[in-house]
């Protein structure tokens, strides 16, 4: 194992999560519209378009999620062998996760994530296709959802259903909503919270 600095993870997990929250802004801003761009080339339907996208969001951060837990499991397990000093031994695992990221095997949860989407029953793709056209979008989305873990507390996206209440706290409508509907008709992107409070608002599509 390489060496680490222990505390390392508490100091610097302000500006830690400040560049995770920014990040996650640029991924909806840039990432989010390159893979709707390119989606549009093979499916002229925008609401299964952005029902793609959002469901990609949701499968990366549960992808990523997954593999945390198994990575911090093992980091744990050889960190205990030789464990000493002042800090504890979860601070001594978080420090060394957050130290070597790098060692987190992006494209495991990346093929997770296209599996997941392949079996989905809300979403469709021409059988000519697949869903791996939009793996730039799922890798960055998995790489700032397992960082995000790494963050005291840990940061996580809303759980969203189809007919939910429309949340004014949690999501913004999209410019081809209904403005006057109550129900959300589906979701175009995940909502950012900590501690289930709101710190980044999604989007939804309201209609009658």
């Amino acid at each position: 194992l390489r060496s680490c600095s222990p505390g390392r993870a508490r100091r610097t997990n302000a500006s830690r999560r400040a560049c995770l929250v920014a990040r996650f802004g640029d991924i909806y801003a840039q990432e989010r519209l390159d893979a709707e761009t390119l989606l549009r080339t093979y499916i002229s339907d925008t609401e299964m378009v952005q029902r793609i996208i959002y469901i990609a969001a949701v499968e990366s951060f549960h992808a990523a999620k997954m593999a945390y837990r198994q990575f911090k499991i093992r980091v744990r397990e050889t960190l205990s062998l030789g464990h000493s000093g002042l800090e504890s031994l979860e601070d001594t695992v978080l420090d060394y996760i957050v130290r070597h990221e790098d060692l987190y095997d992006v494209q495991a949860s990346v093929n997770e994530v296209i599996r997941s989407m392949n079996i989905n029953p809300k979403i469709s793709f021409p059988p000519e296709i697949d869903f791996i056209v939009i793996s730039t979008l799922i890798r960055e989305l998995c790489r700032v959802a397992f960082s995000m873990q790494t963050l005291i507390p840990p940061l996580d996206i809303a759980f969203g259903t189809d007919g939910e209440l429309f949340s004014e706290t949690k999501y913004h409508r999209s410019f081809d909503s209904d403005f006057t509907a109550a129900l959300v008709a589906y979701h175009v992107w995940p909502a950012l919270m900590e501690n289930d409070v709101v710190i980044v608002k999604g989007e939804a599509v309201t209609r009658r």
